[in-house]
């Protein structure tokens, strides 16, 4: 069978699918969270979507998807694409820098030292298929070159939601002519930073997406943190054979929770060994109901003419129990409507919902979560 044109030798891609999205409840639980949801109306879920963008790179067997024991089953039945190793479960949630680094160590020993991975979210949404794969064709020819490579999002507005990466000087690759070094990391500005950061030019959006070669993270690992990249390494090398059980109970735990940006892009960075590549598509973490609205027509999430708005302009509603929802007066509210639990905020304290998850969870209310 020949290879697809699309498909970029020696690639994977690793899709970490972890979190509850508590800034989406009560859409989104910790037992079915966001990224096993239809949140735009596609047919597809957040996970089937992200998967189906993917596998034109990699070909078939080129995507592994790291998710927690609870969420496995459910994985593998959404993506009956994948094969049974395709999919590593964790036995509880240490992070992505674990997720990612337990990903890239099992294709070590599965693929040996030239596999490129790439890791991208599970619940992303991104528009603009020939420009996404562009992005990574570059990213890949810049990871072959042993840089650790992010993906920069051209940003549409200064959000204050996202983290920004700073581009600096060209690399001069030849096939990726658009890399440059990362100059720097920030986590999420205030609104008077991240508009004097776009007017600069040089800061794009970091989407937490990374470009490596699985040798290169694992050795950086070493660097940073040479406890939780031995304890991975150790796994990986079990993963495939019979010991997987014993030695997962034995080490995962001990391991340390960290995210990816923290154990391996900041420092990195520091050092210059980061690149950036530009990302010119659309691109959504869907963070909270205010940039779902903002993704979604009116009438798209099971609304079917159970919603009234009047004087209501910019509501947002979910009607999730087939009742009738009436807003009235209240410019871009917010109201999801489940069987077991209602919502009620606005799209300005969108970012705050995980508060009243935190608050629920205070009271002992796991049914709820």
């Amino acid at each position: 069978m020949s290879t697809p044109p699309s498909v970029v030798p020696g690639f994977h891609a690793v899709v970490p699918a972890g979190g509850a999205g508590t800034r989406l409840w009560p859409l989104s639980r910790a037992g079915h969270p966001k990224f096993l949801l239809d949140l735009t109306g596609s047919g597809r879920t957040l996970l089937q979507a992200t998967v189906d963008r993917l596998l034109p790179l990699t070909g078939t067997g080129g995507v592994l998807v790291v998710t927690g024991t609870r969420h496995a089953d459910a994985v593998a039945a959404q993506l009956p694409e994948l094969g049974a190793d395709d999919v590593l479960a964790e036995p509880s949630p240490r992070d992505s820098m674990a997720a990612i680094g337990l990903a890239a160590a099992v294709l070590l020993e599965r693929h040996g030292e030239d596999v490129v991975l790439g890791s991208f979210a599970a619940d992303h949404v991104i528009d603009g298929t020939e420009a996404f794969e562009q992005t990574v064709r570059e990213g890949v020819v810049a990871a072959r070159a042993g840089n650790v490579v992010t993906i920069g999002i051209a940003a549409t507005g200064p959000s204050t939601a996202f983290g920004y990466v700073r581009s600096g000087a060209p690399l001069g690759l030849a096939g990726a002519p658009t890399v440059t070094r990362a100059a720097g990391f920030t986590e999420k500005p205030d609104a008077v930073t991240a508009t004097a950061y776009l007017a600069t030019g040089e800061y794009r959006w970091n989407a937490g997406m990374f470009i490596v070669k699985a040798r290169v993270l694992l050795d950086h690992l070493a660097t940073q943190l040479p406890a939780l990249a031995a304890g991975l390494q150790e796994i990986a090398a079990a993963w495939d054979g019979p010991d997987r059980g014993e030695v997962l109970d034995r080490v995962w735990p001990g391991l340390t929770k960290i995210a990816i940006d923290h154990a391996i892009a900041e420092p990195v960075a520091a050092a210059g060994g980061v690149a950036v590549v530009p990302g010119d598509f659309t691109w959504d973490d869907i963070g909270d109901f205010d940039s779902l609205a903002q993704l979604l027509p009116v009438d798209t999430l099971g609304d079917e003419g159970l919603v009234l708005r009047i004087d209501a302009d910019g509501a947002f509603v979910v009607p999730g129990t087939g009742r009738t929802v009436s807003v009235v007066g209240l410019a871009d509210a917010v109201v999801v409507d489940t069987p077991d639990a209602l919502l009620v905020t606005t799209r300005a304290h969108a970012q705050s919902v995980k508060g009243a998850v935190d608050a629920w969870r205070a009271r002992e209310r796991e049914d709820l979560l």
